[in-house]
């Protein structure tokens, strides 16, 4: 629907920190559940597996990890500019994926277009 819009991704070596933004509006980041989830790929940018959680920021104003990012990442929000941020520290290989916004406002799930992060070794 065009309100998320992923940036911050890039490529880094093994060990490196990303910051990735998620700018959305404000009523969104302030009502409804928003969080990251990635996708690996493949050699040929082919999408693998299944996306999985990184972080959920919830409506009540709780935040969930996923076990990939837990104690690695970390998951802020700027209410005035209405943007999600997904801190990412001692980056790993593992790490390499399509990084996405999603949220879900009262049962609305939107996905955004993603950005990529690469991981070497």
């Amino acid at each position: 629907q065009g309100l998320l819009m992923e940036s911050g991704g890039g490529s880094v070596q093994a060990g490196g920190s990303l910051n990735l933004s998620c700018t959305t509006t404000q009523y969104i980041l302030n009502t409804c559940d928003i969080g990251w989830y990635r996708q690996a790929f493949g050699k040929d940018r082919d999408l693998v597996g299944e996306r999985e959680l990184v972080a959920r920021l919830w409506s009540d104003g709780s935040i969930s990890y996923g076990a990939n990012a837990e104690g690695r990442f970390t998951l802020s929000r700027d209410n005035v500019k209405g943007v999600l941020y997904l801190q990412m520290k001692t980056l790993e290989p593992e790490d390499t994926s399509i990084y996405y916004c999603r949220t879900n406002c009262r049962g609305t799930v939107s996905w955004g277009q993603g950005t990529q992060v690469a991981v070497s070794s």
